[in-house]
């Protein structure tokens, strides 16, 4: 791997705050953006964002390919999404109930989704996810969930990549399979017995550090029956893919309708507000389970989201960020050739995942990504990548100036 001291470039007023942070803060950052995880030189804190560009604390502008880890479907700062935040938070952020607008949008979502009879709001992803599992347990009286090996959904114990902190106990009632295998499933299905609750699956694979799969027909279909011939739940994680393949839900072009949905990301464009949709044998479940949250009735996210899914509904902006995914990807993929370098672009368009090949240190791709770093495209070695609506043909082929480079680079460095 790099050398992770050896940054090609300063970055003071980054490197200040990393100071002061690791003194006050644990690890210096926590999660997903902790940036220790990157190449030496990209920068772990950020002072402003447009469109698809962000700019870091030393006033470095960058064309984001990360999209904030996707809640940018929009576009940083979106005008129409912003004003629309902003007048629900001229009246009153919380109060000691919700803003009329969490009806507003929970009849949105419903007249949105085809599987949705109902919907409830939280912030986070996690959030959404857990509630899932939990109404599925009321609904059902069951404890067991089925779960991909190595699938993400979220970050408490139940499902955290972590097992620091985490009990045997926490994750006592899951049942794993492999994504994409319906064989797998049934086996699990099946050891679950009676005592099936629910399964919980992503929209496509997207684990980390591995190539990305869309969804076989077979896999889908045979979620669906199994959960069907048990009684039990299924739930689609569309907290990361949600209104970036499918407004209307990313199994949607399958044929497949689960019981439950998670949502979260894209959902307002960076305002924070996550949902959970069901269907109708599902309400009375959800109606007995107790989740809350302090913040979770925010007029303003509501307000954001109106705004967002009505342009997922209304405009081009779902196709519009899969062109400019296949432009990125046919321009990287003719570079790669042109260099002699053998890399593997995988997941759908619209939410990208370069991996180099012979590459289990992430040398080659962090190699990649610096190099285009320093020519002002901000990419990621080993997380799926996101495109947004505000990506213009314009920002694709000023990234394929510095991925051109860069590839050159890692075959000058690797070849």
């Amino acid at each position: 791997m790099l050398d992770r001291t050896d940054s090609p470039r300063p970055l003071p007023a980054d490197a200040a705050l990393r100071a002061r942070a690791a003194s006050v803060i644990p690890g210096g950052l926590w999660g997903h953006m902790n940036a220790a995880r990157m190449p030496a030189d990209f920068p772990q804190f950020f002072s402003g964002a447009e469109g698809c560009r962000i700019r870091d604390a030393d006033g470095n502008e960058y064309v984001d390919f990360m999209c904030a880890y996707g809640p940018m479907a929009l576009g940083y700062r979106d005008p129409e999404v912003e004003a629309a935040a902003a007048a629900a938070l001229a009246k009153g952020e919380v109060s000691n109930g919700p803003s009329p607008v969490l009806v507003d949008l929970a009849e949105l979502l419903v007249d949105t989704i085809p599987h949705a009879d109902w919907a409830m709001f939280q912030k986070n992803g996690t959030d959404a996810t857990t509630a899932c599992v939990t109404i599925a347990r009321a609904g059902t009286g069951r404890r067991k969930i089925l779960v991909a090996k190595g699938s993400y959904h979220g970050a408490v114990p139940w499902c955290t990549p972590s097992i620091a902190g985490v009990t045997a106990e926490d994750r006592a009632h899951l049942v794993e399979f492999e994504y994409n295998d319906a064989a797998s499933l049934r086996a699990a299905a099946e050891a679950a017995g009676a005592d099936f609750a629910g399964l919980i699956v992503t929209a496509f694979r997207h684990d980390a550090r591995k190539k990305q799969e869309m969804p076989t027909e077979d896999f889908a279909r045979a979620a669906r029956a199994v959960c069907d011939a048990a009684g039990a739940a299924l739930i689609i994680d569309d907290v990361r893919a949600g209104f970036r393949l499918h407004v209307g839900g990313s199994w949607e072009p399958y044929g497949v309708r689960p019981d439950l949905s998670a949502w979260s990301k894209a959902i307002a464009n960076g305002w924070p507000l996550a949902a959970v949709t069901g269907n109708d044998r599902f309400r009375e479940a959800a109606t007995q389970i107790f989740v809350t949250g302090s913040f979770w009735c925010g007029a303003a996210a509501m307000a954001a989201a109106l705004v967002s899914i009505r342009r997922f509904r209304e405009t081009d902006a779902i196709p519009h960020m899969a062109a400019m995914g296949e432009r990125l990807r046919a321009g990287i993929a003719a570079q790669a050739a042109a260099h002699g370098v053998t890399l593997s672009q995988t997941g759908p368009a619209q939410m990208p995942m370069v991996l180099f090949e012979d590459d289990e240190d992430l040398a080659k791709g962090f190699c990649f990504v610096s190099a285009a770093l320093q020519r002002g495209v901000y990419l990621h070695p080993w997380h799926n990548m996101f495109l947004s609506a505000a990506h213009r043909p314009e920002d694709i082929d000023f990234a394929l100036e510095a991925t051109d480079a860069a590839l050159a680079e890692v075959a000058r460095r690797f070849g």
